[in-house]
């Protein structure tokens, strides 16, 4: 049985497709992602890592990727739309499910009977159904038997932080692609100035880039001891 639901349109970043994500030593999971083709098992892939280590990224690499092929794809991200069944509705034609924060769904007997039934529908259909969560399927507690057997039965991905080598390649990949230089020094005085995950680095390298077009600096060691400084504020290091 196919729902009616009409699903919501997620706009997806632009800046959220596989070239632009460092695999470092998720370089495995990330060959897994690209190696999934339409009606090839498995029906499930599931991705789980810590926080800022590229779950949401690489879900919608993975839409991007499949609508250039011209497959159907859709992204759902329940921890903004909720985790109630009707969430889950109106994807079972589809290619390629992408599901965000699936933890959220354990324990919602609706929810769960949703997910399973969506993925019934991607199995017969040949359609895939990626989801992430914070934890492998086996840790999260389903209610529904059938539904924590299909999901542990899956392609199970696991991703790691990066250590600091890896984040000074995956920051200036992130400088490459925004068109400007961040020297290794500059990286290297972030790592100990920020919290070392890849959310904040990234956050803030973004940050610098603003700040550097408004002050037209380079991204030196002492530029981004100023930005600090300023609390992070553009015009401020501008106008000194």
């Amino acid at each position: 049985m196919t729902s009616t639901q009409i699903p919501l349109p997620i706009r997806l970043r632009s800046s959220s497709v596989f070239s632009s994500y460092f695999p470092g030593r998720n370089r495995p999971a990330v060959e897994a992602l690209l190696s999934l083709e339409a009606g090839v098992p498995p029906t499930c892939v599931w991705l789980h890592g810590p926080r800022a280590v590229g779950k949401t990224h690489l879900l919608q690499a993975a839409c991007v990727r499949w609508s250039e092929l011209g497959a159907g794809t859709a992204y759902v991200p329940l921890r903004e739309l909720g985790d109630e069944a009707e969430m889950l509705t109106g994807y079972g034609q589809l290619a390629l499910v992408a599901i965000d924060d699936v933890e959220l769904v354990a324990g919602n007997a609706g929810a769960e009977r949703a997910l399973f039934r969506l993925y019934q529908e991607l199995d017969e259909s040949g359609g895939r159904l990626v989801v992430a969560s914070s934890k492998p399927p086996g840790a999260l507690g389903f209610k529904l038997r059938d539904l924590a057997s299909r999901m542990s039965g899956g392609l199970v991905l696991t991703l790691y932080e990066l250590d600091e080598a890896e984040q000074v390649q995956a920051l200036t990949l992130r400088a490459q692609l925004r068109g400007f230089e961040l020297p290794e020094e500059t990286v290297q005085y972030l790592q100990r100035r920020m919290p070392r995950d890849m959310a904040s680095l990234c956050a803030f390298l973004d940050q610098l880039d603003e700040a550097s077009l408004v002050a037209q600096r380079k991204l030196t060691v002492p530029f981004v001891r100023q930005v600090l400084a300023q609390g992070g504020e553009p015009e401020r290091v501008a106008r000194r």
